[in-house]
């Protein structure tokens, strides 16, 4: 699946395996679905805010099995059709057929990992593999992230024993496998520099971080330098090494990151440590960490839309045993402080994406922590924040949607260059997509896309007409 890359992904390759999808849903909104499931909505005109055509892949993994469903709205009304399911391949975890995406007439994009090659089938295999990536929209291409083994992190196909991977594919028509690169161990969040964006000094580069490792692989991203193009050019190491045992600056280490961002504004990339509970501020031209800003109950990252800001999410599930206390921090990069930090009693923030004017925040609840923790969660809600005079938030609206009794909610956004579009909100454990009007924050329409208890619900931007994470 495709995230932003104005934020580090929190899922990693493996998400389970993929089957038929839930239901032959293909009519208008409203017309087909189970009365029971719909959500607290009216029926309302889905034209009223939007102003063009959009697709939004969505994949329920229900551990064992997944399904797929596209959600689409053609300037008039909505509709959703099921992807056919094609037979199981039978194949180890790490040679399973890998979904890129949806291609023409709705064929499946499935990458072979032990041959290489992309093909576009008629049919979902049960067993394919959604992979979380990062799109590098300026180059038409997409980054495919593989964390490796669930205990090593490491990509035995590709890299033995030496790392995990990524794959880039070139969408610029046809999809074309231009690289699958080994990188460090475990869990990886990627970020672009370029000239652009940051001054003629600094080259097109991607950074790449390393869960296990506690590193950012730095990789050549100008297609014209063939000696450092999609090869690892540099490593940086994240360790703090007055937090590790024996004070060396070892690798592996305790930096755990997660959530990493550059900013146009500083010309800094900013990576969050969550091993050691800082952001580590470096300068992509000599690639040495310059300073860090202490930022506790963290475990990503969102660049403000101007660049002159960060939010850090993250949850404390230690202070009190029967209460989740969720957080919200904006973090000044003039200053490099932590500017405002927001508590959030029995909220898990999951997901966070600016509106598409950047003036608002919507922060998706789901479901973490035992017992009394978890029964005290809300896991009917998204919180909407006036974000227009950062760093304060100030709560506009509470929207109440589906359940998700699962670690993760993605968001969605209609990409529009200006005026109102719409959010996707899914609700796992329903089975089903809240649509909301992103002027009015009002729900519009809740629409069945699989069935319910899924895991997890992950979306597939390869089209581009939709973004989010």
């Amino acid at each position: 699946m495709v995230a932003s890359t104005a934020t580090g992904g929190i899922d990693a390759l493996y998400y389970g395996n993929s089957q038929d999808l839930c239901e032959t849903n293909t009519g208008d909104y409203g017309n087909k679905e189970n009365p029971e499931r719909r959500l607290n909505t009216e029926e309302k005109n889905m034209t009223q805010s939007s102003t063009g055509n959009w697709s939004l892949v969505c994949h329920l993994n229900y551990g064992e099995t997944g399904k797929l469903a596209i959600v689409r709205h053609d300037g008039s009304r909505a509709t959703v059709t099921p992807i056919e399911a094609g037979p199981n391949s039978g194949a180890d975890l790490a040679k399973k057929p890998i979904f890129l995406g949806i291609g023409p007439k709705d064929g499946t994009l499935l990458l072979d990992p032990v041959t290489k090659e992309i093909s576009v089938a008629s049919a979902m295999p049960l067993d394919a593999i959604p992979a979380y990536a990062y799109p590098d929209a300026g180059n038409d291409r997409i980054w495919f992230m593989n964390d490796g083994d669930k205990e090593t992190g490491t990509d035995s196909l590709n890299c033995g024993t030496a790392g995990s991977s990524v794959t880039i594919v070139d969408q610029s028509g046809s999809a074309k496998l231009l690289k699958t690169l080994c990188v460090g161990r475990g869990h990886h969040v990627t970020t672009f520099v370029t000239p652009a964006a940051s001054g003629a000094d600094v080259k097109s580069l991607a950074f790449v971080s390393n869960l296990m490792d506690g590193t950012v692989s730095v990789v050549g991203n100008n297609a014209t330098d063939e000696k450092t193009f999609l090869n690892v050019v540099d490593t940086i190491n994240l360790c703090e090494t007055d937090k590790e045992d024996g004070g060396e600056a070892v690798i592996p280490n305790s930096a755990f990151p997660h959530g990493m961002v550059y900013s146009p504004a500083t010309g800094k990339l900013y990576n969050l440590n969550n091993g050691y509970g800082t952001i580590a501020v470096i300068d992509p031209l000599s690639r040495e960490i310059e300073t860090r800003i202490p930022l506790p109950v963290s475990s990503n990252l969102l660049l403000s839309p101007n660049g002159r800001f960060i939010i850090g999410k993250g949850a404390d599930r230690k202070t009190d045993p029967n209460h989740v206390r969720g957080r919200l921090s904006v973090v000044a990069l003039a200053s490099n402080e932590v500017a405002t930090t927001l508590d959030l009693e029995d909220f898990y923030p999951s997901t966070y994406r600016f509106s598409a004017g950047g003036n608002k925040l919507y922060v998706t609840s789901a479901a973490t922590g035992k017992g009394q923790q978890r029964e005290n969660l809300k896991t009917r809600s998204v919180l909407v924040y006036d974000t227009s005079a950062l760093p304060a938030l100030s709560l506009i609206k509470e929207i109440e949607v589906g359940a998700a009794n699962c670690s993760r909610r993605p968001i969605a956004l209609t990409v529009q260059s200006a005026g109102a579009g719409f959010v996707f909100i899914p609700n796992p454990s329903d089975g089903t997509l809240s649509i909301l009007d992103s002027a009015s924050d009002e729900v519009l329409d809740t629409v069945v896309i699989g069935e319910d208890n899924s895991k997890e619900v992950l979306f597939s931007f390869w089209d581009g007409s939709v973004s989010g994470c």
